[in-house]
């Protein structure tokens, strides 16, 4: 799947500290983070509560989720 400016890089209100270690581990778009565990992105250093629950929301508005 192509991915649309609304994937394409973090979500808005996504900080530094978290996107660093996301693209580290090949996250790059959105669309990616589909249905990885959210064990393994609180494993990434930089991953915390907050940025949780940013990719949670956004997502969810895209009809998406972790698992």
């Amino acid at each position: 799947m192509e991915p649309t400016e609304a994937d394409s890089g973090p979500p808005r209100g996504m900080g530094a500290p978290a996107t660093r270690p996301l693209a580290a581990a090949g996250y790059t778009e959105l669309s990616q983070l589909a249905d990885v565990s959210e064990e393994e992105l609180k494993a990434l250093h930089g991953v915390g509560p907050k940025a949780l629950r940013v990719l949670r929301e956004a997502l969810r508005e895209r009809g998406l989720s972790l698992s």
